[in-house]
């Protein structure tokens, strides 16, 4: 009997994905552009990086893959890559992050746990994963680069929203104590 399987990957995955919405959505459009350093993704082509990361996993999970040694990884980078190159409006950014985090959720969501507990043979001689773990890799890339965005909302003069959450909760204690 598993105590985290899929159910619980997939909601913790709507959870991540509903934070990162959030973060879209209250950073301005015009501000879409912004780079926070030379050479670095715009705020635009890190959500979109962010919205079709997973595809990655998905595809890898799909085909049942039991050794990652020769799969082509490349071509779904340089599709990824095309994808955050695509102009689109804060609109389009926000849609894509929600179509493509609950076409990852609700494929987690499907998996068994069976199917979860098979190990993965990565190239290099690194030592093999389980499904689970590969898949959970998609959500620490999200809450990596979602980490980047909240230090970009710090640039761009806007308090992030969980910060401000954490302290009407400290707020709301202290009025209490």
């Amino acid at each position: 009997m598993s105590t985290y399987g899929a159910a619980q990957l997939a909601a913790s995955f709507r959870t991540v994905r509903k934070n990162t919405i959030q973060i879209a959505e209250d950073i301005p459009e015009d501000q879409y552009g912004f780079e926070s350093a030379p050479g670095v993704r715009t705020v635009a082509q890190l959500l979109v990086h962010i919205a079709v990361g997973p595809r990655i996993w998905q595809a890898i999970n799909k085909a049942e893959l039991t050794t990652l040694e020769g799969f082509d990884f490349m071509t779904l980078f340089m599709g990824n890559a095309a994808e955050e190159q695509t102009p689109r409006t804060k609109a389009e950014v926000v849609e894509l992050l929600r179509t493509e985090g609950e076409n990852f959720a609700s494929f987690l969501g499907g998996l068994s746990d069976e199917f979860l507990a098979v190990e993965v043979g990565h190239p290099g001689g690194q030592p093999p994963k389980s499904r689970l773990e590969g898949l959970m890799g998609a959500k620490e890339h999200e809450m990596h680069h979602r980490g980047q965005l909240m230090l970009i909302e710090r640039q761009l003069g806007i308090v992030p929203h969980l910060t401000l959450a954490m302290q009407a909760r400290f707020a709301q204690m202290s009025a209490k104590a």
